[in-house]
């Protein structure tokens, strides 16, 4: 990830016609109300906003010919890894490109463009009766998440959010643009969907929404005095519930005299409280009980949660992530030391499992379909959270890019098996052979998979 401005600074007076229309450069007034993402401060040289495919086009070739400059892409900024910002380099800002067709009558399939949050999205489907599974924020931009995985409410009735694509349109690093579906370019479809940001810009998703009816959202806060057991506990109540439920459980540092204690969240598919009331029950009995709050809302409620105003974030975020099959009481205490000892500021749980293992493994650029929890952690540095994520790491059974900011090499094998790194670098080398999009977990065209070293 590049921290440091480049020698040579872009300027508006090299850019076509086109891009200066729609160009943020620093002297411009309302420059610092786009520079910087949700997590991360930035000082991009031009931050281009777009508003349709043709502007994507001019950025993606104007990125093609400064291939020393940082090339970021962005939908909602909100990104945890915080790549949709750079120092020095260019941002292709996706915004503006919001539109969210009306689902077809006979599928449910919605056009929608990647600059769309989610929880527009969901209130458009709401009215059809429809939703898609698709994070736990509705401030997150479709571009980036639709082209990563997408762990949502729904994701263990649903699957991931790239289980639910049936087509892509995109442009490619020269410029092209074109479309990708399980007939037409199957193989870019295929890498799409788990690694998309390495392979061009989306510009229009065709996604199949699901029949989603009110859900029970229920938001429990439990004594955590005995934080792995309580670890243990809930994620045996996760893997043993049903379909229709999917939680998540939060962590954080106690202030001294404060008790500690764990938010965990739950969803229920289902508009009978009697039934969402059973289903909820092995969670609120997960810990002792301190604060409970249960209600019937529509799907677009539980993430109608997004922060006002532009973004303002500062520095640079230390995130790191996880993909894991249990939550064993190993993993659970190193967990509960991680938060012990300071290092990490938040932590958090998301669910996978259910429908996500339903796909198999080879069928998209996300491998890891054994998956049933998904942890993160936020830190307070670099080294800090590399010392301690490395010690965990042997419990780990895979990572989830869009959560991770460490870049060092090793981090790519553990994001993709060895044999999808080794087709989705072969692809690379096909659709993207001089690494222009190259600011996102990239895969390097030039590089060599342990899979080409044995054959």
């Amino acid at each position: 990830m590049t921290t440091s401005a480049p020698d040579r600074a872009l300027t508006r007076a090299q850019l076509t016609d086109d891009l200066q229309a729609v160009a943020v450069t620093p002297q411009d007034p309302f420059y610092r109300d786009h520079a910087p993402t949700f997590f991360r401060g930035g000082a991009p040289a031009i931050i281009l906003q777009a508003r349709h495919a043709e502007h994507v086009r001019s950025a993606v070739l104007l990125a093609a010919k400064h291939p020393d400059l940082p090339f970021s892409i962005r939908s909602g900024g909100h990104g945890v890894s915080g790549r949709s910002t750079n120092h020095g380099g260019i941002v292709l800002d996706l915004a503006a490109m919001n539109d969210i067709a009306l689902p077809d009558p006979g599928t449910g399939v919605v056009r929608v463009e990647p600059g769309a949050q989610w929880l527009d999205v969901a209130r458009a489907l709401q009215p059809h009766g429809l939703g898609i599974s698709s994070g736990d924020y509705g401030g997150v931009g479709v571009g980036g998440l639709a082209t990563a995985g997408g762990a949502g409410w729904l994701v263990r009735e649903h699957g991931l959010t790239i289980d639910r694509v049936r087509a892509v349109e995109m442009v490619l690093a020269d410029g092209s643009s074109v479309r990708a579906d399980a007939i037409t370019l199957p193989d870019l479809f295929w890498a799409v969907r788990g690694a998309g940001s390495n392979f061009g810009v989306v510009t229009a998703f065709e996604i199949a929404a699901s029949p989603v009816s009110a859900v029970g959202y229920a938001q429990f806060v439990l004594a955590a005095d005995d934080a792995a057991q309580l670890l243990v506990d809930w994620g045996t109540a996760l893997e043993s519930a049903p379909r229709q439920v999917t939680s998540s459980l939060i962590l954080g540092p106690t202030p001294p005299g404060q008790p500690v204690v764990a938010q965990v969240n739950t969803v229920v598919h289902s508009e009978q409280p009697e039934e969402i009331r059973e289903l909820l029950a092995p969670f609120a009995s997960a810990g002792q009980l301190v604060q409970q709050s249960a209600q019937v809302v529509p799907y677009s409620h539980v993430i109608d949660n997004v922060y006002p105003g532009p973004h303002r974030g500062v520095g640079e975020p230390h995130a790191r992530a996880a993909v894991v099959r249990h939550i064993t009481p190993d993993l659970a205490r190193g967990f509960a030391e991680l938060l012990a000892n300071g290092e990490a500021h938040y932590f958090q749980i998301r669910a996978l499992g259910g429908a996500v293992a339903d796909v198999p493994a080879e069928a998209t650029a996300y491998a890891h379909r054994d998956a049933n929890f998904l942890p993160g952690a936020l830190g307070r540095s670099r080294d800090g959270m590399n010392r301690e994520w490395d010690r965990l790491r042997p419990n780990f059974d895979g990572l989830y890019p869009s959560f991770e900011t460490d870049d060092r090499p090793d981090r790519l094998a553990e994001a993709f098996p060895p044999a999808t790194l080794a087709r989705l670098r072969g692809l690379k080398r096909s659709y993207d052979p001089h690494n222009v999009f190259r600011d996102n977990f990239n895969i390097d065209p030039a590089g060599v998979d342990e899979s080409e070293h044995t054959s």
